[in-house]
């Protein structure tokens, strides 16, 4: 199923489909897309649904019942969700279907925000969401300033003095990427974060991301920023010699590899001995098998 709603795929002839309310059941369902599941999903967690202003485009955003404001903001940025349908389809909506950010969110108690990117969670306005935001450009200037001004807003509203940045899949390539801009940021923490992205595009065979910036372009972070690197050693996605390489120009980063987790499963089983470290200040949690 093209998540565009032009070309529908279920797997069953359409000689079986003799009811009329059934297709038009069938195409509803078909057209809901990505962003109505997550923001069922956000609701099934107890989120609230916001907007903010980020530059020219207004952002989903998504709170737990601890955002309430003042001291330590801990701020989720997803996946890159569904750029393309089956590699060959430009998505209508690339908003994350499987919510892995989310889902480490929900177990989350300190005042946390999930905050969505340009033109993700039917967040338009359509003349101006051009599809080069979510494939090409998909970690450019323009959507990097554009988070950045969001979280901005944020933290002078909120009233928060730090900020500790979770970044998952692309996310982690963004949070890389916004990082040196806050003073305020304490800790920077990436899941199977996407640190090298030509060195992604090329070990996949896919189309450079000639509008992105790449983080290993960045000069070393100072060392008040603690750097917290997740690596799952059955990730096939973004393996681990290719983030260990990444990281190779910031000599203070903590790199930890999980046993037993791959791209998307798992994190969840380890994400809260993971918070309890970034809280405490811990130098290193514990690594055990998740298997």
């Amino acid at each position: 199923m093209e998540l565009g709603c032009k070309r529908i795929e279920f797997g069953i002839s359409i000689r079986l489909l003799h009811s009329p309310i059934l297709c038009i059941l069938l195409l509803l369902s078909a057209c809901a897309g990505p962003s109505a599941r997550f923001d069922s999903l956000a609701e099934d967690f107890g989120f609230t649904r916001h907007t903010v202003r980020g530059g020219a485009y207004s952002l989903a955003l998504f709170t737990n019942h601890s955002f309430a404001g003042g001291g330590r903001l801990h701020l989720y940025l997803g996946g890159d969700g569904v750029p393309w349908v089956r590699g060959r389809w430009l998505s209508s909506d690339p908003t994350p279907g499987d919510a892995v950010g989310l889902r480490l969110m929900a177990l989350d108690r300190m005042p946390s925000v999930y905050l969505g990117r340009p033109c993700y969670h039917g967040s338009g306005p359509a003349d101006i969401c051009d599809p080069v935001i979510w494939t090409q450009a998909r970690y450019s200037q323009l959507v990097v300033e554009s988070l950045y001004q969001a979280v901005r807003l944020l933290l002078a509203e909120g009233g928060y003095s730090e900020l500790v940045l979770i970044g998952y899949s692309g996310g982690g390539a963004l949070a890389m990427l916004l990082a040196p801009r806050f003073p305020e940021a304490t800790t920077l923490a990436t899941i199977a974060g996407n640190l090298d992205v030509d060195a992604w595009t090329s070990h996949h065979g896919y189309l450079p991301l000639d509008g992105s910036l790449n983080p290993t372009s960045l000069p070393r972070f100072a060392a008040s920023l603690r750097q917290i690197h997740l690596i799952g050693m059955d990730d096939t996605n973004i393996p681990p010699w290719m983030s260990r390489s990444a990281l190779q120009g910031q000599p203070a980063a903590r790199i930890i590899e999980w046993p037993g987790i791959d791209h998307g499963c798992c994190w969840e089983r380890v994400w809260p001995e993971i918070l309890a470290c970034i809280d405490s200040g811990c130098a290193q949690p514990e690594v055990p098998s998740v298997r």
